[in-house]
């Protein structure tokens, strides 16, 4: 695929103009039968898609299935289609395992996994146990850890959070994993600039935060002598599409309400329509500066993916 960076038109096919990823459907107000979450990679990946993502969501109201074990389960179904997660919220865990879990599926898979990674929201910590102060330090030696254990030998690493002493895991994928990192506030866009390698924005939060984001995010990546045009730039949708606009509203409010518990958000954050409406939303996305968009329906979750590839055909 060409991937068209500084694409300002509409009138080029979506799939030409930036990536596109698909969600497994992972999360909802029940959990999804096993088999559809098969249909959907296999049909996401026989339709030309680029990569299936997931979420972190272990402390949630909704029903939800592990991010790692679900890449896993679908990892053995698929061939050659890209496998993430954005993103993990990187201090509830502990880096050692992130490196061993990611590398282990990296090399299951065929080395095709992306990691996307992100401080998440501090009342999740409690849960485990988790302080809330020094979370960026937290994040940032996280980030180095996984990244030294990812080299050949043993590590030791002089951290103030993780101090290792000769630490090796017992497997390494077989080049760095990209990580991507997720948050929109402007010390995190500094911090993407600064140490990952791609950044996306969250599919609760709003097109329009997304949009002013980017050109703050691109104008430090010059300010480190970073490409702005190799830099992955990439946003959750949450989509609906449907022949009937209002049904579509629909869909996607009743996945904020009974998910998010923020049926408002319908409006900012999501995109919803017909074929026609949907493809310009995305569009204007790109525009703005997106050379990756990870497509997350909320309803008819095999028939979405047909009607999203036909729809980024055009």
């Amino acid at each position: 695929m060409q991937l068209v960076v500084g694409w300002e038109t509409h009138s080029v096919r979506l799939r030409d103009s930036a990536f596109l990823g698909m969600s497994l459907p992972h999360r909802g107000a029940e959990l999804v039968s096993p088999a559809v979450v098969v249909d959907v990679a296999r049909r996401a990946e026989a339709l030309g898609f680029a990569d299936l993502w997931v979420s972190d969501n272990t402390i949630d109201r909704a029903a939800c299935f592990d991010p790692l074990t679900v890449l896993s389960w679908v990892a053995a179904a698929t061939t050659r289609i890209g496998l993430g997660v954005a993103v993990l919220v990187l201090p509830t865990y502990h880096p050692i395992h992130v490196a061993h879990q990611i590398a282990t599926l990296d090399q299951l898979s065929g080395g095709r996994v992306r990691l996307g990674v992100g401080l998440g929201r501090q009342d999740e910590y409690a849960a485990f146990q988790i302080p809330t102060d020094r979370t960026v330090r937290r994040f940032t030696e996280s980030i180095e850890v996984i990244r030294a254990l990812w080299e050949p030998g043993p590590v030791t690493f002089r951290g103030d959070i993780f101090p290792l002493d000769g630490v090796t895991i017992g497997t390494r994928p077989s080049r760095q994993l990209p990580i991507w990192f997720g948050g929109a506030h402007p010390a995190a866009i500094r911090r993407a600039a600064r140490l990952a390698d791609g950044w996306i924005g969250g599919g609760g939060s709003s097109n329009a935060s997304f949009i002013a984001a980017v050109p703050q995010l691109r104008a430090e990546l010059e300010r480190l002598g970073r490409d702005p045009t190799t830099y992955p730039i990439s946003k959750r949708v949450f989509v609906a599409v449907h022949e009937h606009a209002n049904e579509a509203r629909v869909e996607l409010t009743r996945w904020f309400s009974e998910v998010y518990r923020r049926p408002d958000a319908v409006e900012d954050a999501g995109v919803f329509g017909t074929p026609e409406e949907v493809g310009e939303q995305l569009r204007a996305l790109v525009t703005a500066g997106a050379t990756h968009l990870l497509l997350n329906p909320v309803d008819r979750l095999v028939q979405h993916v047909d009607v999203l590839a036909e729809l980024a055909s055009r």
